[in-house]
């Protein structure tokens, strides 16, 4: 699957199938809540929701991929990420996309 955040892929012509989209909600712990929260007072990176952050973008993409192959697609074009504070300490992620066939 070629995943690319451009409306082209290079020396393809794409056939368009639909848009394709993927999402999730993620959260860490109350202990990881009350570590981060302390570390907000000192400064510095929340490493515990950089790591959320990028498990949360890494399984709302598998979610993408699994719904643009089931619609017989070879790769997702025009993919764009977003995100937003559902309640303290957790957040939603999605990303979507453009699923194609190329000829």
């Amino acid at each position: 699957m070629i995943l690319v955040n451009t409306d082209y892929i290079t020396g393809k012509e794409l056939e368009m199938l639909g848009m394709v989209k993927g999402s999730t909600i993620q959260s860490k712990n109350i202990g990881k809540d009350i570590t981060q929260g302390l570390k907000t007072i000192v400064g510095g990176e929340l490493k515990a929701y950089t790591e959320m952050m990028n498990e949360a973008r890494a399984l709302a993409t598998k979610r993408m991929v699994e719904e643009a192959e089931a619609l017989g697609a070879d790769a997702i074009v025009n993919i764009r990420y977003a995100s937003s504070s559902v309640t303290q300490g957790a957040a939603e992620v999605i990303v979507y996309g453009t699923a194609v066939k190329c000829r």
